[in-house]
């Protein structure tokens, strides 16, 4: 009960920001509308996708709006080519999956620094070896083809398993295995530096 006051006070909050603010038209292929519009239809249901993927009630909540926000700073350049609600529902996908993969990593170095008592604890070093892990970690996974790199990410930071993505993209249970082989031996071979954290990760903890 709390959480959903908590929800309703923030959306009502965003939407008084955004309704007070002077914003251009948010340009579509189907014709303007303002950011208000846009935000008011898509806000709740992008917020009910966001929970299915984090399970967090808040955190959706706040991937949504920083979704909204980014659009709101570039929107005079912005101009969406196709379906408007396809767009914002694969933006908050990725923001989603941006914040899985940075949870992933965090823990994954958090198990790993536990079982080395004589690792560096400086906070800095950490954060640096973090951030390194996460930027070449996001390059190969970028760099994978396109059905590999899908199929690794839902596998990894949604955890959904092999039945639950071959149902997803219509696709057989073995092509999902090799994919996932596929993927698994690149990213060893790309990011062997970091070996024992990655099999952290891929390992799902």
């Amino acid at each position: 009960m709390a959480e959903a006051y908590t929800f309703a006070a923030n959306y009502q909050t965003f939407s008084m920001v955004i309704k007070e603010a002077q914003v251009a038209p948010f340009r579509t292929d189907s014709g303007e509308m303002t950011f208000e519009q846009v935000f008011k239809s898509h806000f709740k249901s992008l917020h009910a996708y966001a929970c299915t993927i984090l399970g967090e009630d808040l955190m959706a909540e706040e991937m949504v709006q920083n979704v909204f926000c980014r659009l709101w700073e570039k929107q005079d350049q912005l101009n969406i080519h196709g379906s408007t609600t396809a767009y914002l529902y694969r933006s908050v996908y990725n923001e989603c999956l941006n914040y899985l993969k940075h949870k992933k990593v965090k823990a994954a170095y958090q198990a790993y620094a536990s079982y080395q008592p004589q690792h560096d604890t400086d906070p800095a070093a950490k954060k640096i070896l973090l951030s390194e892990l996460e930027i070449r970690l996001n390059n190969a996974i970028n760099d994978l083809p396109e059905q590999c790199r899908i199929i690794f990410q839902m596998s990894r930071f949604e955890e959904l398993k092999y039945l639950e993505i071959a149902g997803r993209l219509g696709l057989s249970v073995k092509t999902v295995e090799n994919q996932m082989g596929k993927a698994l031996k690149v990213l060893r071979e790309k990011l062997s530096d970091y070996l024992p954290l990655l099999l952290l990760i891929l390992l799902n903890l």
